[in-house]
């Protein structure tokens, strides 16, 4: 008696664990698609005309699938065809990094050949698009921006990240610049970080080409970037006067070789 419930349960369980094992694998696939689709990503003109994205792909810091627009390469195409030297340049230059991203094997893109031929305008064919493969875009340009941002597709900014990974500074900190041109009220001196954030420092004006202590007396943050302001304080250091100091012949020196020749 037990032996044939037995042989009579062992089909019901395989068919349970195959079951199981099924859903399972339903509920990671779903999953997988969810995270592809959350993960896709339409790269706009500007992105690779500027051409940081490669960078930013190379140290790994973009994940998922690159997707190019038919239309945008088409537009890439137009500008680079362009009558006008700076337009044209940028264009063959925005051509040379797409090539460039094609080759790299750690990177997913691709030419999608879906078009919106009901819409004129670029930006709204990528919105449209967003909308309907549920992706991000990516994009440098500012109405763009906002324009998705409006209609609820999200948007990454490469302008933005550039402006979130500058080093902060607070007022009363000390940084070291060199002062490069003059600013537009009296006695002000203009420098830049590395990052090209401009620094607009009082008193500096006198300092012209030489690298000086400045204190921050202000951060100011916008849509166009960062801007710091500063201040060359009396007592501050000017690295051009220790580099003299240095250069300058020491008169000890001088009287021991004096010595030396007697």
């Amino acid at each position: 008696m037990n032996a044939t419930l037995l042989a009579a349960a062992i089909p019901s369980a395989i068919a349970v664990i195959f079951l199981i094992i099924i859903i399972a694998q339903f509920i990671i696939y779903n999953g997988k698609i969810k995270k592809m689709n959350l993960s896709k990503k339409l790269v706009d003109t500007s992105v690779i005309i500027d051409g940081r994205i490669n960078d930013i792909c190379e140290s790994g810091f973009m994940e998922g699938q690159l997707i190019v627009p038919r239309f945008v390469l088409q537009e890439l195409q137009f500008i680079a065809d362009s009558s006008d030297h700076m337009k044209r340049n940028k264009g063959r230059r925005g051509l040379d990094l797409l090539n460039a991203l094609k080759k790299n094997p750690g990177i997913s893109i691709e030419i999608m050949d879906r078009d919106y031929k009901e819409i004129r305008a670029v930006d709204e064919k990528l919105v449209a698009m967003a909308k309907d493969l549920g992706a991000k875009i990516l994009t440098n340009d500012f109405n763009l921006n906002k324009i998705a941002e409006i209609q609820g597709v999200k948007v990454l900014n490469i302008n933005d990240l550039s402006n979130s990974i500058k080093p902060t500074f607070l007022p009363g900190e000390t940084i070291s610049v060199k002062i490069v041109k003059e600013g537009k009220e009296k006695e002000q001196g203009i420098a830049y970080l590395n990052d090209g954030t401009m620094i607009v420092v009082d008193g500096a004006r006198r300092h012209m080409n030489k690298k000086i202590d400045v204190t921050v007396t202000n951060v100011l943050q916008t849509d166009a970037g960062r801007m710091i302001f500063a201040r060359f304080e009396t007592n501050g250091k000017d690295y051009s006067n220790e580099h003299r100091n240095d250069n300058r012949r020491d008169p000890r020196h001088d009287n021991n070789r004096r010595d030396n020749r007697k």
